[in-house]
């Protein structure tokens, strides 16, 4: 097949380049090529999707693709690629996000839920960053309705995460055996879909022409559970000092993610269910998940060669956390 990615240069566009190129499909994507290089294999056309009109796609726009795939957040570069570019595609993937839901507090919740309004902007910040996909689905599905796969993941885990989110806690496992912190949520859902099942399940549905709209989310643990793997898995023995949420938010302990974060935590009990998607029509539209187990040992394995002690996108660093201990003791 002969598919074009909108990206290709960052963490989810190079493993989906690479898991198609695997199978033997030609593989083009266009980018700035600023974020890093395109998977061994692949073509890039450089260019700008911020530039006006759809000058941006005229290197791609006047072939024949079995399939285009995007991953934009920007309505703008949706808009525009959809009008330049559907007309050639003979199937679309956009690659969206649960964060597209108006309400993140009904555990099971499934691809019906509400979403939020679409963002009327070209650009979207973090703060509107829902409603910017949800303008981005809109985009493609108003040019390509009967072609269309939209694609949800929640939190994606696995080797090379940019984030750090999903590998902080078998990093921190894996770093000392000193007393860790952890918020205290035993019971707190978590949800992750490893990177390379969600590659998998986006070029299956290609090659089999898959449409429709999916929760591409893994299955449900608990924070708990999660924690013990990670811990098993880093070898770490050490004193768990559990933190109470309100007083880690007092502390100015950032919450799911950024610097000085615990990752995975969330504080407002309107997302207790972020984590907590149905997946079952990703599941009957084929969708395989390996084990957490797996995916964490894997998650450590590059955690250890990009550095334990490195300083984080997401998490606490040795020196703060030590802090946070004493703060928490009796």
């Amino acid at each position: 097949m002969d598919l074009l990615i909108l990206g290709g240069t960052q963490w989810l566009g190079r493993a989906l380049a690479t898991e198609a190129l695997a199978r033997g499909h030609d593989v083009t994507c266009l980018a700035r090529g600023e974020a890093g290089a395109v998977a061994p294999g692949a073509d890039l056309v450089v260019a700008d999707r911020d530039a006006p009109g759809t000058t941006a796609y005229d290197a791609v726009a006047g072939r024949d693709w079995d399939a285009v795939i995007d991953l934009t957040r920007q309505p703008g570069h949706a808009r525009r690629a959809a009008a330049a570019l559907a007309a050639r595609a003979r199937h679309v993937v956009f690659v969206s996000s649960c964060s597209v839901y108006a309400r993140h507090d009904e555990p099971g919740a499934d691809e019906s839920a509400a979403l939020l309004p679409a963002l009327d902007a070209d650009e979207s910040a973090p703060e509107t960053y829902g409603e910017g996909k949800v303008a981005c689905e809109s985009a493609w599905r108003e040019a390509a309705p009967a072609r269309l796969l939209v694609v949800r993941p929640g939190l994606i885990a696995g080797p090379g995460d940019p984030s750090d989110r999903a590998g902080y806690w078998v990093a921190r496992a894996a770093r000392d055996d000193e007393p860790m912190l952890v918020p205290d949520i035993p019971d707190a859902a978590v949800q992750a879909i490893d990177v390379r099942d969600l590659v998998a399940f986006v070029v299956d549905a290609v090659e089999g022409g898959i449409d429709g709209t999916v929760n591409a989310v893994g299955e449900r643990t608990t924070f708990a559970d999660w924690l013990a793997v990670s811990r098993e898995l880093g070898g770490h023995d050490g004193e768990l000092v559990p933190a109470a949420p309100d007083r880690l938010a007092e502390l100015g302990v950032a919450e799911w993610a950024g610097p000085d974060s615990l990752p995975l935590w969330i504080a407002d009990p309107t997302w207790n269910a972020f984590l907590d998607r149905s997946n079952a029509a990703a599941r009957r539209a084929g969708l395989r998940l390996r084990p957490i187990r797996e995916t964490l040992a894997d998650a450590l394995a590059w955690e250890r060669e990009a550095g334990l002690d490195r300083v984080r996108r997401a998490g606490l660093g040795a020196d703060r956390e030590r802090e946070l201990v004493e703060a928490f003791r009796p």
